[in-house]
């Protein structure tokens, strides 16, 4: 809370923590004086290998857990409550760097054509809502709890002449990302024809998307609708949230935007974070050497 966190890294840290006390408990570590680095170290390597009530954890969710660990120990030092920080030499593993998962922009046109708007039906209120929904999430690069966490007060401002959104980040920072025509048509469309018949189920909510019930949509039910509309376009098993931010910056930089100016579009921290979207796949690299290369392929005598 100190560092102003989002509530998500909050929940995702307090699950770490309780399971490492879990963990404690059962090598009969009943008090936080008596740990050692041995106990961390062992306890990291439980995380990877798992056991019946907990699965394997891959190497970046591991490494998450021992951070929140290391931190857990430094604050009990940093405290008096312990003597020495046994944590302290515990390095968390080091995870491969993956190339993000990003659709082709055909098949993002598929995907946000899977949902249809038709009718002033109440299914069709639902659906305005959730084009604007996939609209934003590929039109911005936003992370899905933001756009969860958007207010009337922040697209308040937001026309053809300012298309510009205010979005809250990670550890409550404001970011300013402009808003493309067909994102904020299907938001405007939404906000006009749909979200009024939405609120008037309920008290006032000030959430910008809302369920069928009027209350604010949850992070699981716009991970639902992306979902469904998904396995509409036959992409079943191949699109998140993320996989949204990752298509979203992988097509900005693929069409000549600058990293950093992607850095500030995604809100990170670090040029770095954003440089892995730079990196290529070696099918991409056979594909450019094959054709640019004038010694890549055997010529026939003419």
């Amino acid at each position: 809370m100190e560092r102003g966190l989002a509530k998500n890294s909050m929940s995702a840290y307090r699950r770490d923590l309780l399971r490492y006390a879990e963990y404690l408990e059962k090598s009969g570590v009943s008090n936080f004086p008596d740990v050692t680095a041995t106990n961390v170290s062992d306890f990291l390597v439980a995380l990877r290998l798992g056991d019946s009530a907990h699965p394997a954890l891959a190497p970046s969710s591991a490494a998450r857990t021992v951070i929140a660990v290391r931190g857990l120990h430094a604050f009990l030092a940093k405290e008096g409550v312990m003597t020495t920080d046994p944590a302290r030499s515990v390095k968390p593993p080091g995870s491969y760097k993956r190339l993000p998962k990003a659709l082709s922009f055909t098949e993002i046109e598929q995907l946000l054509a899977a949902v249809g708007v038709e009718s002033s039906s109440d299914i069709s209120v639902l659906m305005m809502r959730d084009q604007a929904l996939l609209e934003l999430l590929y039109g911005t690069g936003a992370r899905i709890s933001e756009l969860m966490d958007l207010t009337l007060d922040d697209v308040s401002t937001l026309s053809k002449d300012l298309p510009i959104l205010r979005l809250r980040g990670k550890g409550d920072k404001e970011r300013l990302v402009p808003v493309g025509s067909h994102a904020l048509s299907a938001l405007d469309r939404y906000l006009v024809r749909a979200r009024p018949a939405l609120a008037s189920k309920t008290r006032p909510e000030s959430a910008v998307f809302l369920n069928a019930r009027g209350g604010k949509l949850s992070r699981q039910s716009a991970w639902t609708i992306l979902q469904e509309a998904a396995s509409r376009a036959g992409l079943a098993g191949k699109v998140s949230p993320h996989t949204m931010r990752h298509s979203f910056a992988t097509h900005l930089l693929e069409n000549g935007a600058d990293v950093r100016v992607v850095q500030e579009l995604l809100g990170h921290a670090s040029v770095t974070t954003t440089q892995i979207y730079t990196l290529v796949t070696v099918d991409q690299l056979r594909e450019v050497y094959a054709t640019a290369h004038p010694r890549a392929q055997t010529r026939s005598d003419t």
